[in-house]
């Protein structure tokens, strides 16, 4: 794998873990354990049952407050604590190959997590403002889907793996904005006191 690759898998597992931080831990550990990749060094405690439990459990309990609208806020601005360190460790492991973690990698990852972090936040505070559930349901299962597929294609195919996750992530907002822009004229259209009549020539 050439080093373009490495840092590539990197730069993904910050950002995957800007959207969800446990499922990627759990993911990155769980294909490390099955053997399905070889993890660098600073990566290997991921596969610990430890880490795998507990970042299993809470990617359980992510996943359930993730769907209820205004909880999914909370949650995100809570887990701010979590995204960013954990997309900080995960671009930093991958680029170690001694197990030496690198300032400039971990602030990069940092940044990057915080990026998608703040994407993924933001679109979902406007969902909140719709009166209806199902929005925000369907736009958690596609984060859900966007990073399980990503972890998928990390290994194999880390540029169609970025290609697709950023893509993907940056096209939800898009479509995010404009869905809250257009109900949000038609609620002002709806509200808008009536024209005032014209006088009597």
């Amino acid at each position: 794998m050439t080093e373009a690759h490495i840092y590539v898998i990197g730069i993904l597992l910050a950002w995957m873990a800007g959207i969800r931080a446990y499922l990627t831990v759990f993911g990155v550990g769980l294909a490390g354990l099955l053997g399905w990749v070889d993890l660098p060094p600073a990566l290997q405690p991921t596969m610990s049952w430890w880490v795998l439990g507990t970042s299993g459990l809470l990617a359980v309990a992510e996943f359930f407050a993730d769907k209820i609208p205004g909880v999914d806020s909370v949650w995100d601005l809570l887990q701010t604590l979590a995204r960013v360190p954990a997309g900080a460790f995960l671009a930093a492991a991958t680029l170690s190959p001694d197990g030496h973690l690198s300032g400039g990698a971990l602030a990069a990852g940092a940044g990057i997590a915080l990026a998608s972090h703040g994407l993924k936040a933001g679109t979902r505070a406007l969902l909140n403002t719709s009166p209806e559930p199902a929005s925000n349901w369907v736009a958690s299962v596609a984060e859900d889907t966007v990073v399980i597929g990503g972890l998928a294609l990390v290994m194999a195919h880390p540029w169609i793996a970025l290609f697709v996750v950023v893509g993907a992530s940056l096209l939800g907002a898009l479509l995010v904005w404009w869905v809250w822009r257009t109900l949000s004229r038609g609620v002002r259209r709806l509200f808008a006191p009536p024209p005032a009549p014209t006088p009597p020539a």
